[in-house]
């Protein structure tokens, strides 16, 4: 299970911390990612992790200002948010894939969050 959390409303410019907290197994072999689904858009990629925090990749849209990162001990994903931009609003959703290769593409995950509301306003 996938519970993402940290969403709100923030100003042009301010910062979000979003988590995704895992239960229910070892996710050691999991590759981990944040995707985003603005209004009348289709869900599109923002970030993907290895487990281990050894490995990211980020779309070309929040290079720079955004940070995934993982806390094995805690078994929780981050997205650090920061120079946010009106064009970031959107619910952000975690997701985790089997297998440890990274990957953009939403088919190959296999478990998502609920998603957590990020407003972001000018």
């Amino acid at each position: 299970q996938l519970q993402a959390s940290g969403g709100g409303l923030v100003q042009t410019g301010g910062s979000l911390r979003l988590s995704c907290a895992a239960s229910g197994g070892s996710f050691s072999n999991y590759a981990m990612g944040w995707f985003r689904q603005a209004p009348g858009k289709e869900r599109e990629f923002v970030s993907t992790i290895s487990w281990s925090g050894a490995d990211t990749y980020y779309a070309d849209s929040v290079k720079g200002r955004f940070t995934i990162s993982t806390d094995n001990a805690k078994n929780t994903m981050y997205l650090q948010m920061n120079s946010l931009k009106s064009e970031d609003t959107a619910v952000y959703y975690c997701a985790a894939k089997d297998g440890r290769y990274l990957s953009v593409l939403r088919r190959d995950y296999d478990y998502w969050g609920q998603g957590t509301q990020v407003t972001v306003s000018s």
